[in-house]
């Protein structure tokens, strides 16, 4: 029995030598895509002796660790013992080293070797995302829940230099449409931050719904949190489910997300909207208002509300105040005040606003606005605090020293990064997660769309008309998440994920753009948003079918996948696909008599769901 296995062996080996094939390196799939790695062979394999080589501790560096640790514990069934020392003098034992090299913000290098894991970083941001990088080379039951035995905890060799490409990196989360509870926006900042986002733009006051605890006005809250029914389907349908909708967050749960958010390095950028989008704060205190009406209540569709701040003592004095208390919860430099979608019909018609236009000598109500939003500038400025809002803050002309979020298309982008203002690109439909990313004819009701996974891929966010010292006014990106027809957690989940790898990717990602290489990447990646419990679209594995207009009697059908490696089978007689079917290699004709049915395959099997179209 001996002799018969060394000459397996001695067959194996001489079969190997005589091809001079080596074994296959597993695809690392990190997202976003480091600015610089590369493989190399062997692995580093930790386990339950592997230590932890620190050259000083403080709680953030703990803390860090400890979340790669919390994950092993979990996974693996250990966690790893952190020894301070000078980790130089550790050089030839194995192990993970930490340095502090003095990187620049945010960066840091790997080092992998099948003796060593060297992590050099220069703040606690850029260790906290090295650690990030390290769970994703793992294999992807470092995120499971529950003990993963038999699995080979090993990292592939490789060298990593990374750096971010822009310092802002956001995604938004509107909580007045609909509402979710902290322990979900603690899920959704996880998510973030695995993937290296920094900013939660957290949306908190709206025309349905006032969402943030302010003391010194507890009506807000008391009142301003409900509306009295919802509309259901599209903000035009005319039907309303008559059930009270509300919730707010106090001051003591903002103080805890704050907390929990800075300790993942992501900084939570409230949104107190002004001038317009002020329906459910009128409600409560009407002599905000421009007193044109006899009643206001928050409201209960959707949509723009011509009901809006007036610019009078009383409202910039609560706006003053609001502040003030957004200050105390919020140690971020940066505030959002809205500014968009202001309609100008009641400031028209009232008649202290016509004569403040004419004592201030402005043109028109656009430059009042921009006078309202000066005047709110200069006061959140003096306490220490910088403003940032959507594009329409231009309208009238920009305050001095605020900083625009483009939704608008890019020109408002453009026209701030011109001005040399500084900008964060969020442009609908391009970074709308809102919009549908599948076949509106098979998905739930959205926004608008469809705007797909690849299309957030492929988008630039610096426009091409900027001059190089132009482009450098633009600080960032953002996913945004309007949540009109997204009332659940999963709802949001199901909208917000794979697309927002895409974004998250432009945000940090300075190599050029590889559609083929990420969808590889971002296949293994769904597994740990499985392993994480993030509801994410699966449209990933579906054939996304369009119909083209031609004649009036036939249209010209092409049909997509992002999975890569797949093939499309399809029928025009409404029959299943087989692997035997037409293969699709390009666009095609159809009539008014077919249907086109089709389904992706792999390897012999299929992949996702069949999908049809008819004329």
């Amino acid at each position: 029995m001996t002799n018969k296995i060394i000459c397996l062996l001695s067959a194996a080996l001489l079969l190997f030598s005589c091809t001079g094939k080596k074994p296959e390196q597993k695809l690392i799939s990190v997202i976003p895509e480091p600015s610089f790695l590369q493989q190399t062979e062997g692995v580093f394999a930790i386990d339950r002796r592997t230590p932890v080589f620190v050259d000083f501790v403080d709680s953030s560096l703990l803390r860090t660790i400890g979340f790669l640790n919390e994950r092993l514990e979990k996974a693996a069934g250990f966690s790893l013992e952190i020894v301070q020392d000078d980790p130089l003098r550790h050089g030839q034992e194995k192990g993970i080293f930490v340095l502090d090299a003095g990187l620049m913000k945010e960066c840091y290098n790997l080092d992998i070797t099948p003796g060593r894991l060297l992590i050099e970083y220069g703040d606690g941001a850029g260790l906290f995302y090295a650690v990030q990088t390290i769970l994703q080379l793992l294999p992807q039951e470092i995120f499971a829940e529950s003990r993963q035995r038999g699995v080979k905890w090993e990292v592939p060799c490789c060298s990593v230099e990374d750096s971010p490409r822009f310092p802002y990196r956001g995604m938004h989360l509107d909580c007045c449409l609909h509402f979710f509870s902290i322990d979900f926006l603690k899920k959704y900042i996880d998510v973030m931050a695995l993937h290296k986002v920094n900013r939660f733009h957290w949306h908190l006051t709206e025309d349905q719904g006032w969402r943030l605890e302010i003391k010194k006005y507890p009506l807000l809250t008391e009142k301003g949190q409900w509306r009295k029914e919802t509309v259901i389907g599209s903000l035009a349908s005319g039907f309303y489910d008559g059930k009270p909708y509300g919730g707010y967050y106090t001051q003591e749960e903002v103080k805890d997300l704050v907390k929990y958010a800075a300790e993942r390095y992501v900084t939570i950028i409230p949104e107190i909207e002004l001038p317009g989008h002020a329906l459910a704060a009128i409600a409560c205190y009407p002599e905000l208002s421009c007193g044109l009406e006899d009643h206001y209540e928050t409201a209960t569709r959707w949509g723009i509300f011509r009901q809006v701040y007036c610019p009078k003592e009383e409202t910039f004095k609560f706006l003053e105040d609001v502040f003030d208390e957004v200050f105390e919860l919020f140690p971020t430099e940066l505030v959002h005040i809205g500014g968009d979608e202001c309609p100008k019909a009641s400031w028209k018609k009232c008649p202290h606003c016509q004569a403040l236009i004419k004592k201030l000598g402005l043109k028109d109500e656009f430059e009042l606005q921009s006078w309202f939003i000066q005047r709110m500038e200069k006061y959140i400025n003096s306490k220490g605090h910088q403003i940032i809002g959507w594009d329409e803050i231009l309208q009238g002309g920009l305050a001095p020293n605020a900083k625009v979020m483009s939704w608008l298309g890019e020109e408002g982008g453009i026209k701030a990064a011109q001005q040399h203002h500084e900008v964060v690109m969020a442009p609908y439909p391009k970074y709308y997660l809102d919009y549908w990313q599948a076949d509106p004819e098979s998905e739930p009701l959205a926004m608008g769309g469809p705007t797909t996974l690849r299309t957030m891929y492929e988008y630039n966010p610096v426009p091409e008309v900027l001059t190089p010292e132009e482009r450098r006014y633009i600080i960032g990106v953002e996913g945004c998440v309007w949540t009109e027809y997204m009332p659940t957690p999963a709802r949001v989940e199901y909208m917000a994920w794979p697309r927002m790898c895409a974004i998250a990717e432009a945000g940090w990602t300075k190599r050029p753009k590889d559609w083929d290489g990420f969808t590889r990447r971002l296949e293994e990646h769904l597994g740990r948003l499985d392993l994480l419990d993030v509801g994410y679209c699966k449209a990933f594995f579906d054939p996304f079918i369009e119909l083209h207009k031609d004649t009036e009697y036939s249209k010209i059908a092409t049909i997509s996948i992002d999975a890569p490696d797949a093939e499309i089978r399809y029928t025009l007689d409404g029959t299943a696909p087989t692997e035997a079917s037409l293969l699709y290699t390009g666009p095609f004709v159809i009539n008014r008599q077919q249907t086109v049915t089709a389904a992706a395959f792999r390897e012999g099997h299929i992949l996702g769901n069949i999908k049809f179209k008819k004329f």
